[in-house]
């Protein structure tokens, strides 16, 4: 399912139009993002919950020459899936 899938099958299920339901699902997602962006944490109760955390800097290699090189520290976003969402697909 991509975005606009999804879009329409908000709009079907919320009996709304398929622009408020882009409106939602906008809203939903620049939310996330900014929270997380702040070093928020975000939990939606039998979903899931997003997070961010710092990889550390490491030592990698170039697979064509075996070169060494070096990666730069980051912040990656995690998601741990929820009980309710967990026990819905298996």
């Amino acid at each position: 399912m991509n975005k606009s899938d999804l879009i329409d099958a908000m709009a079907a299920d919320a009996g709304i139009s398929k622009a408020a339901a882009k409106a939602a699902l906008d809203s939903l997602t620049a939310n996330v993002t900014n929270t997380l962006k702040k070093g928020g944490k975000v939990a939606l109760v039998g979903w899931g919950t997003w997070s961010v955390s710092e990889r550390a800097a490491r030592t990698g290699r170039n697979p064509q020459t075996g070169k060494e090189i070096k990666i730069a520290a980051k912040n990656v976003v995690k998601f741990k899936a929820g009980a309710g969402l967990s026990d819905s697909v298996n």
